[in-house]
């Protein structure tokens, strides 16, 4: 896309990276900064644990489906004013969800925060990559971004306890308000005018059609509500509109999706796994802060501290990550293994002997594996579309996460509904999702060296050669 890039603009390129890492950061912050402030949301609203899981799904459901439509608006109207669009939702839902009320408006606050997460983010990488052309400068600026992305979903738990704490639960909302207001206000200042209008048209079906599937699939799946044939009925519907998007998708002028991305086996094999990497990765930080409050007694701010091993962890394997080689299939297992060693959960655990090993080796597995997966779902890929994989591999994540705890907590409920909600019962039921999160993450492991083991078999099959 051509930028107009005026004089007032040159050099400021470091501050523009700090205004569009900011918002990066408090858009990927938003997927966790509520975790450990549930248990205070759902006493003060009176919400059940698949109540609850709303409060995180409403944003990950809406940022997920709408990415790829948040590339498209950008392109039809220009990065800019897509991304003060963006950041006016997700200020404004932000607003909204800081003020304390029922649980239906706190949930449709969280979605419109995913509406604007997802047109504000893809917008923001597009200024990011014109104002910073290929080469160095614009591999440190996508590491910075990617670091970004990696302490928002880790900060974002320690400063629900904190915040929680000192607070309220309502706080949490607020600090993205203070944050994205003065983010906002700096746009016109610092990112010149681009135009938009590029060619590229708007999939209204294809969108409506994922968004609607995607919201009726977690929510069947999720819901312990109403009779057996309408929990099979409501997700067979999603899936239905899901596979509807085929034939939308193949007569659409403008896809969502670009057939040429499907047809890479690396871009395939890389959002499927992602897919999975999200169902665990937002499973574990749901349930795990749920444990130590609910089961173990601990304030929002202890149990928010408790978080920072696995967040050091996190961030020191996903920085190693990007220096080292096949770190993927490890990272699985070494996920697995840690969610399976926490998932013993006992009643009267202590973080020393109990969570401290555990969390240590699931933020190193999710490190390891994070990082080579976002690099396999753009492997392969034309430059024509490498913001659409990108935005693409960020979408599987979301919606992995939305499905995976939708799953996850169907498991942990059984339990309850069986033994009562006393300490046992929900330890209990914690201890199945984690379970179910470790042999997720297993199957995941198994994807990789499947995938690993055919492409070393392409690599080192002979070529004939046709020479005479």
């Amino acid at each position: 896309m051509r930028v107009h890039t005026l004089s007032r603009y040159s050099g400021s390129r470091g501050v523009t990276l700090a205004l569009l890492t900011a918002a990066q950061f408090l858009v990927v912050l938003n997927t966790s900064i509520v975790n450990v402030a549930l248990p205070a949301i759902g006493r003060d609203l009176g919400l059940s644990q698949t109540g609850l899981t709303w409060i995180v799904n409403a944003y990950l459901i809406a940022f997920g489906a709408l990415l790829p439509v948040g590339g498209r608006l950008a392109d039809l109207f220009g990065n800019r004013t897509t991304f003060v669009a963006g950041l006016v939702l997700f200020a404004g839902g932000s607003l909204a969800a800081s003020v304390p009320s029922g649980a239906g408006l706190l949930i449709a606050a969280r979605a419109v925060q995913g509406v604007g997460a997802a047109v504000a983010s893809p917008a923001a990488l597009a200024i990011l990559l014109s104002r910073f052309p290929p080469g160095p400068d614009r591999g440190r600026a996508l590491g910075i971004w990617g670091a970004a992305s990696a302490a928002g979903g880790a900060a974002g738990v320690l400063l629900s306890g904190l915040l929680t704490s000192a607070l309220g639960w309502w706080s949490i909302f607020a600090v993205s308000v203070a944050v994205g207001v003065p983010v906002l206000l700096s746009v016109p200042v610092l990112i010149p005018c681009d135009t938009g209008g590029r060619g590229a048209r708007l999939d209204v079906p294809g969108a409506l059609a994922v968004t609607a599937g995607l919201t009726l699939l977690v929510y069947g799946l999720g819901s312990r509500d109403g009779s057996g044939a309408e929990r099979l009925l409501v997700p067979a519907a999603g899936i239905l509109l899901l596979l509807a998007l085929v034939p939308l998708e193949r007569r659409a002028t403008d896809p969502l999706i670009p057939p040429v991305l499907l047809g890479n086996r690396s871009v395939v094999a890389g959002n499927l796994l992602m897919l999975l990497l999200g169902m665990v990765w937002v499973g574990t930080f749901f349930f795990l802060p749920l444990y130590q409050q609910k089961v173990l007694d601990y304030s929002p701010l202890t149990a928010g501290l408790t978080q920072l091993p696995l967040a050091g962890a996190l961030m020191a394997a996903s920085a190693a990550a990007g220096r080292l080689r096949s770190t993927l299939l490890p990272g699985l297992v070494v996920l697995a293994a840690g969610l399976l060693w926490l998932a013993r959960l006992p009643l009267d655990g202590t973080f020393l002997a109990d969570l401290l090993g555990p969390s240590i080796l699931i933020g190193l597995g999710l490190g390891l594996a994070f990082v080579p997966l976002t690099a396999l779902g753009v492997s392969g890929v034309d430059s024509r579309h490498a913001g659409v994989a990108g935005g693409l591999i960020n979408t599987t994540r979301q919606v992995g996460g939305a499905l995976g705890l939708a799953i996850l907590t169907s498991l942990a409920s059984m339990s309850v509904v069986r033994k009562g909600v006393g300490p046992a019962a929900l330890a209990h039921g914690y201890r199945r999702a984690l379970i179910g999160a470790a042999v997720i993450a297993l199957l995941a492991a198994i994807g990789a060296g499947v995938h690993a083991r055919r492409g070393s078999r392409r690599t080192s099959r002979p070529t004939v050669s046709t020479t005479h």
